[in-house]
């Protein structure tokens, strides 16, 4: 018996079953991580009875450095093309079909610094300009759908929202549900 608590009725529905949360992703995601972490370590295991345990640690501090490398200049890349953009008539001009952008080139970083065959691989694939494309256009075909609303993918289809005109509006965001703040336009005196 609780006081004060006002009891809610049940969020089950009428079949007497818990409400379902997350899905097959749910499940598979952490088995998914498991098999690769297993995989990547049975491949580092293969790799050292062949040439030696040596050899490993050389290939997982050079992918942790090589990875450091190619974020570092992703993002010195993604810096200097916000500051041109921020200064007065300064427009970048779009990457070239070769170049993209900068978030697949950071991926392909951060996957080599992962310790791990498989993961190198992976980021390699994002760092080779054809392969780099190809995953580019599936990004944009698959993020480029309707996405269902209330899903992440509703909010990034939001968030890339613009005018057609390219204008950017400035302004500033008031909320309904809080109080207005008092204004202070000057030193304010006692009374």
């Amino acid at each position: 018996m609780t006081f004060g608590v006002p009891q809610q009725p049940s969020q089950q529905p009428s079949d007497g079953r818990p409400p379902r949360r997350g899905g097959r992703a749910r499940k598979l995601v952490p088995l998914g991580v498991a098999a690769w972490a297993v995989l990547e370590i049975w491949l580092l295991v293969l790799v050292a009875d062949a040439a030696g345990g040596l050899t490993v640690l050389a290939l997982l501090v050079g992918g942790v450095i090589a990875g450091s490398y190619v974020i570092k200049r992703a993002g010195r890349r993604a810096w200097k093309r916000l500051t041109v953009s921020l200064q007065p008539g300064g427009a970048v001009s779009e990457p070239t079909p070769g170049s993209g952008g900068n978030g697949l080139t950071m991926l392909g970083g951060l996957l080599i610094i992962l310790p791990g065959l498989l993961s190198d691989a992976a980021g390699l694939l994002c760092l080779f300009p054809p392969t780099r494309a190809l995953l580019r256009k599936g990004l944009e075909r698959r993020l480029g759908r309707p996405a269902a609303p209330g899903t992440l993918g509703d909010a990034f289809q939001q968030a890339r929202m613009s005018r057609p005109d390219g204008k950017v509006v400035q302004g500033e965001v008031i909320r309904d549900d809080q109080p207005p703040a008092p204004r202070q336009d000057g030193p304010q005196l006692p009374r």
